[in-house]
């Protein structure tokens, strides 16, 4: 059984299908670059969970085909993983700024360092 999806994978899956609820599995595999048995794996639980709704539809181009809808409950956990995903980005963003003011530093400390080192 594949591990479940990271905050991120599923924020994606959940907002591609918001936006796109007609995607194929095939379209959502490659726009989340995973296997399409992944995603069909995924969707399931989605809908196992609650958080969508899978419906058919008669396609031209594919006999029957699945839009996705967002359930009541699946707008709310989308808002939830929004927020700790925003939330983790803001700490990680925090520390790349931190990251960043330390490595000028030593960049401004370093400079002329390796003047009293002729080459050759």
């Amino acid at each position: 059984m594949p591990p479940p999806l990271s905050d991120e994978s599923q924020l994606r899956l959940l907002r591609l299908l918001q936006r796109n609820p007609e995607a194929s599995q095939r379209e959502l595999a490659a726009e989340l670059g995973i296997s399409l048995g992944k995603t069909n794996y995924c969707l399931r639980a989605l809908v196992d969970r609650g958080l969508i709704k899978a419906r058919n539809f008669k396609n031209s181009q594919n006999k029957w085909a699945y839009f996705y809808l967002l359930t009541p409950k699946g707008v709310e956990e989308k808002t939830r993983v929004t927020l700790r995903f925003l939330a983790r980005k803001q700490r990680e963003y925090v520390e790349l700024e931190a990251e960043i003011e330390e490595l000028q530093r030593e960049a401004r400390e370093g400079t002329g360092a390796f003047d009293q080192f002729p080459m050759p």
